[in-house]
């Protein structure tokens, strides 16, 4: 899993090297790209799936698309973003699933902080794929949305992340039961922000 999360992260390093028009920001900025590997962890919430566990590990990328908008406290920019997901894992009642997940819509708003700290917004969505059923008796294909609430915390070239997130696991009625899956989670990011040079 080390091996994993190494490759992951030279993967993300190399995307940012080897773009020539770009540089390293310290955090959101107009026009330019989020690039980040990230992992997280929690449980079920909610009745027979409430003794799930959940850990999952990741990579994003995201484009800012505004510039800093919006009334007062509410005021920043507007992202969006794509996650892949190689590895989830749910450990349930008759063992653990292993899955595989793809998030193609992260709508995300990065409030306009000040340069140490930039608190976050996100509502996110997309697909999961496992080898076994997920809850137990019901589908190997679900579905997934999730809000989180989160903060950045710029470095000179990188940033690392920090957030709460809700997520729902559910087959969307592709199986009969369909319990669902309540999740609260602990998501830890490292990454960097990067813009077009200016010319």
């Amino acid at each position: 899993m080390r091996g994993l999360f190494t490759t992951l992260l030279a993967i993300v390093s190399c995307g940012a090297l080897d773009a020539p028009a770009i540089h390293a920001q310290s955090g959101p900025v107009t026009g330019g790209n989020e690039l980040q590997v990230w992992t997280g962890g929690g449980h079920g919430l909610n009745g027979s799936t409430s003794d799930t566990g959940v850990w999952n590990l990741g990579a994003r990328y995201g484009w800012v698309l505004t510039d800093p908008i919006g009334p007062g406290p509410l005021r920043g920019r507007f992202e969006y973003a794509v996650d892949v997901v190689p590895v989830f894992l749910l450990t349930q009642r008759n063992g653990t699933a292993y899955g595989f997940g793809l998030d193609p819509f992260a709508l995300k708003w990065n409030f306009a902080g000040d340069r140490k700290v930039t608190p976050y917004f996100e509502l996110s969505g997309g697909t999961l794929f496992s080898n076994t059923q997920v809850p137990p008796g019901t589908s190997r294909v679900n579905f997934t949305t999730s809000g989180a609430l989160g903060l950045h915390f710029p470095r000179s070239k990188y940033n690392w992340s920090a957030e709460i997130r809700f997520m729902h696991i559910s087959n969307a009625g592709l199986a009969t039961p369909n319990p669902g899956i309540n999740t609260i989670q602990v998501r830890l990011g490292f990454g960097r922000f990067t813009q077009p040079k200016v010319r």
